[in-house]
């Protein structure tokens, strides 16, 4: 009796443990700009970045078919790929979200996702996001489904999805000290 309640107790405080150390995901302090990997937010123009989940789409599966409806498979030597992704504005006032993404490889192969119908419940459409608010919106089909996330789509060549870390670039507003969009970097876990 007292060996079950000593691995009880140790048991728990394992759990208590583990529970603390992924208390933190989705947080992270982060620079503007710095490199972040999947899981962890990145801010960018006023809101908070991050990529839950990235994986390869098989159309023929009901639920990846629900994603994407109507929409073909990929030719061969190619792959669907959804990103599923969340930006938050956790300020006081209106925020613009990104609207321009692509995905780059190690080779300096660049990739702009697919265009997703504007009816699309599960598809990312950047624009205003309200203050204390995300995209997708809170109650969203989006935010309840499975990845929490809305859905960047891109169709990649299998073979560049060799040429790894694969890295997710959102551009967000002009920045003006180096003339070019500011930026945030997410290493994908394809």
């Amino acid at each position: 009796m007292a060996r079950s309640r000593l691995q009880l107790t140790a048991l728990c405080a394992l759990a208590l443990l583990c529970l603390g150390a992924f208390a933190g995901c989705g947080k992270s302090g982060n620079k503007p700009g710095e490199t972040v990997p999947e899981g962890l937010s990145t801010p960018l123009g006023g809101l908070r970045y991050t990529v839950f989940l990235t994986r390869q789409l098989n159309l023929a599966n009901e639920e990846d078919k629900g994603y994407v409806p109507g929409h073909k498979e990929a030719p061969p030597g190619k792959g669907l790929y959804g990103v599923f992704l969340e930006a938050c504005n956790n300020g006081k006032s209106n925020a613009a979200a990104a609207s321009r993404f692509y995905i780059e490889d190690t080779q300096g192969e660049r990739f702009e996702p697919e265009g997703l119908a504007e009816d699309n419940p599960f598809a990312y459409h950047g624009g205003n996001v309200s203050a204390q608010n995300c995209e997708p919106a809170r109650g969203s089909l989006a935010q309840q489904g499975p990845t929490s996330g809305a859905l960047l789509l891109f169709e990649l060549p299998l073979a560049s999805t060799e040429n790894r870390p694969l890295e997710l670039h959102i551009e967000g507003p002009f920045d003006a000290a180096t003339g070019k969009p500011s930026e945030a970097k997410v290493i994908l876990d394809i």
